[in-house]
C-alpha cells in the first residue's frame, strides 16, 4: 500500500510506542481494583498511581479526577448532573461538540451562547443570557473543528457571578495547550485519552472539590459514586502515560505544530484561489479549517483519501454522516461554505514532508471537485 499521510489527529491520534508498552504491561495484571485480595490491591495501586499522574498533568488533585469511558461520557456527566433545585437551565456555546450540544435534544432548558465570525464567544452578551436559573455554563476550551481557543476563564467568572458552575470540554486542548485546572477557575473539565495518543475507551471528568453532581446512572459507584462500572486499569495507565509524554513535550510540540500549520496555510493560499481560513489567529496549533469555495468537501476528501492523505470534514462524532458543519453555520457561514470546508489536524507523527505532500495533491483535488460540483 502507498504510505499514508495522517492529518486527522483531532479525530484520534496514534499511540506512541512508549505508551503502548505501558498499556500492554498493565493489561497483564489480573484483578478487579475493587477486590480486596492481593491481585485486586495491585490493580488498585496501578489505578491510583495513574490517577495521581494524570492529576499532575492537568493541574488537579487526584480525588478530583473521575475516570469515564471518554470525553463524551465526561461531558454528559457534567451536563446531566448539574441541574439542581432552583437551577434548571444550562448555558452552552453555539459551537459545542455533539456530546454537549445534544443536551438540546433531551428537552432540557438550554440557553445558546452566540459566537462571532471567528467562533469566539461573545462574552459581552453572557451577563444578559445567564441568570439565576442557570445551573451550568459550558464552553469548550478548544473547538474541535476550527481550533479556536475560547475565553474559558472569563466564562467561568461570569458563571460564578450568578452562582452557576463552569464546565469546559478540554478534549482538544489537552496535550496541545498548557492546562491548569486549579488556576482555570473552572468547576468541571472533560478530557479524553485517544486525542493525545492514549487508548480509546477512557477519559476523565475533573470535578472541583465541593461540587456534587447528580449521577446519570446507577450501580456500584466505583468512581466517586458518580460513575459506576469496573474501571479499566490498563486504559487508565495508558491514559496517564500519554498525558505525561504530551506534557513533557507540550511547549516544544506547540511551537513545531504551529510551524506546520503556517506551512500548510501559506502553501494553500499560494496555490489555490478562493480559499477561506476559518481558524482565527487565536487557535490551537494542531487544527486548521479551510473552505474551498465551489467544491463539495466530501469530494475533496475522497480525492485526498485516494491519494493517501487522511483529513476530515469536521467532527468525527456524528456517526460517519457528513452534513454542513453546525460550527461554521454558527459562525455565520452559508450552507454552501459550511459544506465546502475541510479540517486538517496535526500531532506528533506529522512532518513537514507530509505537509508538502498534501500541498502537492490538494490543488488538483480541489480543481477536480470544483469541476464536478
Amino acid at each position: 500500500m502507498t504510505a499514508r499521510s495522517y492529518l486527522d489527529h483531532a479525530a484520534s491520534s496514534p499511540m506512541p510506542a512508549e505508551v503502548l508498552a505501558e498499556l500492554v504491561e498493565a493489561m497483564g495484571q489480573a484483578g478487579n481494583p475493587s477486590s480486596l485480595h492481593q491481585s485486586g490491591r495491585t490493580a488498585r495501586r496501578l489505578l491510583e498511581e495513574a490517577r495521581e499522574s494524570l492529576a499532575v498533568s492537568v493541574g488537579a488533585r487526584p480525588d478530583e479526577l473521575v475516570f469515564t469511558s471518554g470525553g463524551t461520557e465526561a461531558n454528559n456527566l457534567a451536563l446531566l448532573g448539574s441541574p439542581r433545585p432552583g437551577r434548571s437551565q444550562v448555558a452552552i456555546s453555539a459551537i459545542e461538540h455533539p456530546s454537549v450540544a445534544g443536551v438540546r435534544d433531551r428537552g432540557e432548558q438550554v440557553q445558546l451562547l452566540p459566537v462571532d465570525a471567528d467562533g469566539l464567544l461573545v462574552t459581552a452578551e453572557l451577563a444578559e443570557l445567564i441568570g439565576a436559573q442557570t445551573a451550568l455554563v459550558s464552553v469548550m476550551w478548544v473547538n474541535n473543528e476550527t481550533g479556536v481557543i475560547e475565553p474559558v476563564a472569563k466564562a467561568a467568572d461570569l458563571a460564578h457571578a450568578v452562582g452557576a458552575w463552569a464546565h469546559s470540554d478540554a478534549v482538544q486542548a489537552f496535550g496541545h495547550l498548557a492546562l491548569d485546572f486549579a488556576a482555570s477557575g473552572l468547576d468541571l473539565l472533560s478530557l479524553s485519552a485517544h486525542k493525545l495518543g492514549g487508548p480509546v475507551g477512557i477519559g476523565a471528568l475533573v470535578v472541583r472539590r465541593g461540587i456534587t453532581l447528580r449521577p446519570s446512572g446507577f450501580g456500584g459507584g466505583q468512581e466517586a459514586k458518580l460513575r459506576s462500572g469496573t474501571v479499566p486499569v490498563a486504559l487508565a495507565v495508558g491514559f496517564a502515560a500519554a498525558a505525561r509524554l504530551a506534557a513533557a513535550k507540550q511547549a516544544e510540540e506547540q511551537h513545531r505544530l504551529a510551524g506546520l500549520k503556517r506551512q500548510l496555510v501559506a502553501g494553500v493560499l499560494a496555490r489555490i484561489d478562493q480559499v477561506r481560513v476559518n481558524s482565527p489567529a487565536l487557535a490551537s496549533p494542531a487544527i486548521v479549517n479551510l473552505t474551498f469555495t465551489g467544491a463539495r468537501a466530501d469530494d475533496v476528501l475522497l480525492l485526498l483519501d485516494a491519494a493517501g492523505i487522511d483529513a476530515s470534514t469536521g467532527s468525527a462524532c456524528t456517526a460517519g454522516v457528513h452534513q454542513p458543519s453546525e460550527v461554521l453555520l454558527a459562525m455565520g457561514r452559508s450552507l454552501a461554505e459550511a459544506g465546502s470546508s475541510l479540517r486538517f489536524s496535526f500531532g506528533p507523527t506529522t512532518s513537514s514532508a507530509e505537509i508538502e505532500r498534501t500541498l502537492a495533491v490538494l490543488p488538483t483535488a480541489v480543481a477536480k471537485a470544483r469541476a464536478a460540483a
